[in-house]
């Protein structure tokens, strides 16, 4: 009876650990954090427009080419890329998408902010690719704390509230042997740094004020 209650137990928390790591994909976030910093900088058609684009080329594009290829080199489909030396082409693969959004947003006239930090997704994860040759970093914690620094930098502290989901994203990729709690502090430390980096240089280009 105590197994049963152990196996039980185990099975529920694996169930809450795959639920927030599935819910938690960095593209699911990006299409969150692009939404709310576009609303208020565009209006109407132009607020749909470019918000198009950021999910195309931050979301729906990464993840299509990672199925792609998943289905291309395995009989299993599993988005969380486990192994660490099979990461590289679905990195290499979002690094395109991204810099292409970046050229579409230029294209588009979009808001300094936004196309700046479509460019900084590509930035973060050629980074990441190259630190992936070496050591497996969370990508999905790197994928919580860059967009809460975002939020808290354009909407202040109510951009704290995604930064809520961090130690739960934390706990779930190591309940999963996804990581080690190592890996999964530095993607967050990455993803905040990177971003704070990014958005002090927009800053001393064109102050927030400036309707970037």
């Amino acid at each position: 009876m105590q197994n049963s209650r152990v196996t039980d137990g185990d099975s529920n928390k694996r169930k809450w650990a795959s639920f927030i790591s599935d819910m938690t994909i960095p593209p699911v976030i990006a299409v969150l954090m692009f939404s709310l910093i576009n609303y208020p900088l565009l209006r109407g058609l132009a607020f749909v427009a470019v918000t198009c684009i950021t999910t195309l080329f931050a979301a729906i594009v990464p993840l299509s080419m990672l199925l792609l290829w998943e289905t291309r080199t395995k009989a299993k489909i599993d988005l969380d890329v486990p192994a660490r030396t099979e990461r590289g082409h679905p990195l290499l693969f979002a690094c395109t998408s991204y810099l292409i959004g970046t050229a579409a947003l230029v294209a588009a006239h979009a808001p300094l902010l936004t196309t700046v930090l479509m460019f900084g997704y590509f930035a973060g994860t050629l980074c990441l690719f190259f630190i992936n040759l070496y050591w497996k970093i969370s990508i999905h914690t790197m994928g919580i704390a860059g967009p809460t620094t975002v939020l808290i930098f354009v909407f202040g502290y109510w951009g704290v509230l995604l930064g809520l989901l961090l130690p739960p994203v934390i706990w779930s990729r190591v309940y999963l042997k996804k990581h080690t709690v190592a890996q999964a502090i530095m993607g967050a430390v990455l993803g905040f740094v990177l971003t704070a980096v990014a958005l002090s240089l927009l800053l001393l280009y064109a102050p927030l004020n400036a309707s970037v």
